[in-house]
């Protein structure tokens, strides 16, 4: 809709106040109910808002190590530019209008923290070189009888899942909740985040669902969105969703793979398959493929990006730990799907959960058009077997703090994403691993508590 049909939209619908909202460095979703009037007005100019939103951590807390913003800077606003294309309804809040934003501007010099706003920017190199990226995530999530102020009072410990048992794929567990599993597919559907797939996964109370592939930028926007859209319905039925990568160190860890593909321009050509090549490989889809290989340890914080991340990705915990690829081989880091011309893809299996989608989409498009532009070769082979026992040609940082190190001095991370992004998210992730190392956990209490 354009704008004057958005605005007619509005009067003739009696529609008072809409919602927006943007992500943050962590993909949390910030925004408010504003006035039609004021919707309105501010469509060109944009709407002011604190720019603290880009400094402080996901609980609020304001960073100390960052240049962006700060107490020097005396946080004032910045203009977030609401995106029209982005209109849909809330059907569980009344249909309110809403819409993303972000901190996109004309001239081009964005803000460099905006998760979007760098999507955007490398979405369009990637139709500028002649493709049309054609992407999808899915997400993984754990499904709990409690409430924001039941887990509070708990400590957030021993929460009580939905259902019992392991049961992945199971019918019957999610007939138990048929009108939270109906509403999470219809709800979600008629709010624009169209699901392929939704069903159990191994692990209780554990759902996993598939997100219909869309253009990489709208379809960064529907998995951001999914997240926080599960979580509000979910409230509707008393339960508690949670995208933490691993929960429970007993049970498995959530994913959020990311597919991805590139096609010609009119969308009727997909440029990663080859009826000729033995793995029904491109050369435009080895090369890709080879960036992504190539820049993984330069990149890791945006596919793992918070402490618990890395507690996910361990040996035989279906989420990779090697620097590894292969066809149809759910070990590695990277997963070739080649069953049809039509559906011939790349799963970026690195990314948990817990991904700012934005951040995740960026990182494996980018990468992977790094190895275009120049015309990396594919010179590690399929790993055919099991991939944790492959590290031959390296493994993946074990915890935040090396990644994000690692990430920080990267010439190729400044490359790709520009140096005041990389190094404001690379601060924001040391910050985060500070925050971990000073607090006193349960297992060090057990620990120690009484015998040392």
């Amino acid at each position: 809709m354009t704008e004057q049909q958005i605005a007619t939209y509005l009067k003739e619908n009696d529609i008072q106040k809409i919602k927006f909202a943007f992500a943050d460095i962590d993909g949390v979703l910030r925004g408010k109910v504003i006035h039609r009037q004021k919707f309105v007005e501010g469509l060109q100019s944009g709407y002011g808002f604190c720019d603290v939103v880009f400094g402080w951590d996901s609980s609020d807390a304001v960073y100390d190590n960052v240049k962006l913003t700060g107490w020097h800077t005396g946080y004032p606003d910045r203009p977030a530019r609401i995106d029209l294309s982005t209109f849909r309804t809330v059907p569980w809040q009344d249909n309110i209008p809403f819409f993303l934003a972000d901190f996109s501007v004309t001239d081009g010099k964005d803000l460099p923290s905006c998760p979007r706003s760098l999507l955007k920017r490398i979405a369009a190199g990637c139709e500028a070189m002649g493709f049309h990226p054609e992407f999808a995530q899915e997400f993984e999530w754990f499904n709990f009888k409690e409430t924001p102020q039941s887990i509070k009072d708990k400590h957030y410990i021993n929460p009580e899942p939905l259902t019992p048992g392991m049961f992945g794929y199971s019918i019957l567990r999610t007939s138990e909740q048929n009108e939270f599993y109906t509403d999470l597919f219809d709800l979600l559907g008629k709010f624009n985040v169209p699901l392929e797939g939704l069903h159990t996964e191994t692990g209780p109370g554990v759902y996993e669902a598939a997100i219909i592939h869309d253009c990489v930028l709208a379809a960064a926007d529907k998995a951001v969105l999914l997240k926080t859209a599960v979580k509000e319905i979910a409230y509707k039925h008393g339960i508690m969703a949670s995208f933490m990568a691993k929960w429970n160190e007993n049970l498995p860890g959530c994913s959020g793979h990311v597919h991805q593909s590139l096609w010609n321009k009119d969308k009727s050509e997909n440029l990663f398959y080859s009826a000729t090549d033995g793995n029904k490989m491109s050369e435009l889809f080895k090369h890709y493929l080879a960036g992504q290989l190539y820049c993984l340890p330069h990149i890791l914080p945006m596919y793992a990006p918070t402490v618990n991340s890395y507690k996910r990705l361990v040996d035989g915990a279906w989420a990779p730990t090697t620097i590894t690829w292969g066809v149809e081989n759910r070990t590695t880091a990277l997963r070739v799907i080649n069953s049809s011309k039509g559906t011939t893809r790349l799963e970026t299996r690195i990314p948990g959960s817990d991904t700012n989608p934005y951040l995740a989409i960026a990182a494996a498009l980018a990468s992977g058009l790094y190895g275009i532009k120049n015309k990396l070769q594919l010179t590690i082979p399929a790993t055919t077997g099991n991939g944790y026992l492959d590290a031959t040609h390296g493994k993946l940082a074990s915890n935040l703090y090396d990644a994000s190190i690692t990430m920080q001095k990267s010439a190729i991370a400044k490359e790709l994403f520009g140096e005041e992004f990389t190094h404001h998210f690379t601060q924001t992730r040391i910050w985060e691993h500070r925050q971990f190392v000073k607090s006193v956990t349960d297992w060090e209490l057990k620990r120690y508590f009484e015998i040392i």
